[in-house]
């Protein structure tokens, strides 16, 4: 059996002033089509995942983070049929801008514990009780 490819997504719990986390459902055409998940992506070569996450929320959403102001708070790790997915989370309380849809996906500020009503990959699932714990 050949050894599953692994993939780096670095993920962020965007938190608003209200405790809100925002989702992005994925858009028609991608892998997982209308599950919501966490912004963020693929982590380049050369780049960290916290570097990643602040390229990804500018493309994404059109809001400008920093390094700083985004904490680890826990991980998935999940394998699929064609790779296995080590996806960090942090979160982001601090951030300028109003996030915008930029993609076509569509953006949804959920509490941590209505977040089991969206549904969502299978590697972002285990995440809401870290948040439901966090928030």
């Amino acid at each position: 059996m050949e050894p599953l490819r692994l993939v780096l997504v670095a993920a962020c719990a965007l938190v608003d002033t209200d405790g809100r986390v925002l989702l992005s459902q994925r858009p028609e055409g991608k892998a997982l089509a209308g599950l919501w998940e966490f912004p963020g992506g693929k982590v380049d070569p050369g780049e960290t995942p916290e570097q990643a996450l602040v390229r990804e929320l500018e493309e994404e959403l059109g809001i400008e983070t920093k390094i700083a102001c985004l904490a680890p708070l826990t991980f998935a790790s999940h394998t699929y049929e064609t790779f296995h997915l080590l996806m960090p989370l942090y979160v982001c309380r601090r951030f300028w801008g109003t996030p915008v849809p930029r993609e076509g996906q569509k953006l949804k500020w959920v509490r941590p514990r209505d977040m089991r009503n969206y549904p969502m990959p299978p590697a972002d699932e285990p995440l809401i009780a870290h948040l439901i714990d966090l928030l």
